[in-house]
């Protein structure tokens, strides 16, 4: 199952480069992996992006640039959070419920890919269904995608499917707007 929309910079955004790029997302679910497509058009020299190197799972990637996933299953309140960094670095936790953190360790590093042009960069991550949530009752799973871009000038901007009200707040289930 493909499903395709774009994300949408948060309401308190104030930086008119900001707002003129433009971040198309796809989620591709089958042959037991979700493959996740984040492709950012616009002033790309004006964002700081990670440069590739040798990928480790790294804390606190949400602080530059960074793209994320929100897996939850309908009617449980657990969810898995997933963070991808243009360098290859990642990141994985795992919820109880609403930033209710538990330990857990993914099975299997996403394995990550970016393309830069003068005007797009593209980052691509592909989970293994070993890493989604249980699912014993084989209820849909609910996505949320969202993305931290930083600026060479040092400020971030907040992009999520949706925003719900008050400050970027990527856990709220609100903005887990695509279904697969």
């Amino acid at each position: 199952m493909l499903v395709k929309s774009c994300l949408l910079y948060h309401p308190d955004t104030a930086d008119d480069r900001i707002k003129n790029l433009h971040i198309g997302v796809k989620a591709l679910y089958q042959d037991r992996s979700l493959k996740l497509h984040f492709d950012v058009l616009g002033d790309i020299d004006y964002l700081l992006i990670p440069k590739p190197k040798s990928p480790e799972e790294v804390d606190g990637l949400w602080q530059h640039t960074c793209f994320e996933a929100f897996i939850s299953v309908v009617e449980e309140s657990y969810y898995r959070e997933f963070n991808f960094s243009p360098s290859g670095d990642w990141a994985a936790y795992a919820f109880d419920d609403y930033r209710h953190g538990k330990t857990w360790r993914a099975r299997t590093p996403p394995v990550i890919s970016y393309v830069r042009t003068s005007d797009r960069f593209s980052l691509e991550a592909v989970l293994s269904q070993d890493d989604l949530p249980e699912n014993p009752r084989k209820q849909p799973y609910r996505l949320g995608l969202t993305a931290v871009l930083e600026v060479k000038t040092g400020g971030l901007s907040y992009w999520a499917l949706f925003h719900p009200a008050g400050k970027p707040d990527f856990h709220h289930r609100a903005g887990f707007t695509l279904s697969f």
